[in-house]
């Protein structure tokens, strides 16, 4: 596990197609850029491929200081020591996961559009919720919108971390800070950017600047 941190920063998700028998440049850059968190997600990979890869992203991560988290696969997470799992409305049970993984591994939970959901999650265990598609997604075309008020109130009312999802690029990544996001989820606009390390560098920069403006959350 890597030393526990504020739950704060460039929380990059894994590009489809990813493997460990290919090019992880890609992933290195981000994380040399100073992404704070990794998400390995691809549904399309068989059991065996995605264990090696997982294998792979967790010494890259824990080279640079960065948290991994496995989407959707809480038996992946536990098989690589990851730092966490992250889960949709369709993949566990929150408290199951909860009760799973080792003390200090992070659990977040998709929560969409519906502030209900994200309560839920937190009583069951979540360490962050995630709301989104804050802007149309080319990932996720048919995501439903998610409103830019659910950040301060999840900050208010439910006090843990929020992360914000979908369509987001540089440009419209400080108006989701404004809004009381504490992590940004990049596809897109990160790993098909030209220069993978200095778009990463760019939105850790956006962190930095509204240090002193947005309370920091406690570390998890």
């Amino acid at each position: 596990m890597t030393e526990r941190q504020p739950l704060r920063g460039l929380y990059a998700i894994t590009p489809p197609g990813l493997t460990a028998a290919g090019d992880l440049a890609l992933v290195e850059a981000a994380l040399r850029g100073g992404a704070a968190f990794l998400q390995y997600r691809d549904k399309d990979v068989d059991a065996a491929n995605r264990l090696v890869t997982a294998h792979a992203l967790r010494r890259l991560c824990h080279q640079f200081g960065a948290r991994l988290l496995i989407n959707d696969d809480l038996a992946l997470a536990l098989a690589v020591a990851a730092d966490g799992v992250h889960l949709g409305a369709a993949d566990g049970d929150l408290h199951a996961a909860r009760q799973a993984l080792p003390a200090g591994c992070l659990l977040g939970a998709s929560c969409y559009g519906d502030f209900a959901r994200a309560r839920t999650a937190v009583a069951a265990g979540a360490d962050y919720v995630a709301f989104g598609s804050v802007h149309p997604s080319t990932t996720k075309p048919l995501a439903p919108a998610a409103a830019l008020s659910l950040f301060a109130r999840c900050r208010s009312e439910l006090g843990v971390p929020s992360c914000a999802i979908g369509g987001i690029t540089i440009g419209n990544a400080p108006a989701l800070l404004a809004a009381g996001a504490d992590m940004l989820a990049v596809i897109s606009d990160l790993f098909a950017a030209a220069d993978v390390e200095a778009r990463a560098a760019a939105y850790q920069s956006l962190f930095e600047d509204k240090r002193r403006e947005f309370p920091q959350p406690a570390a998890v």
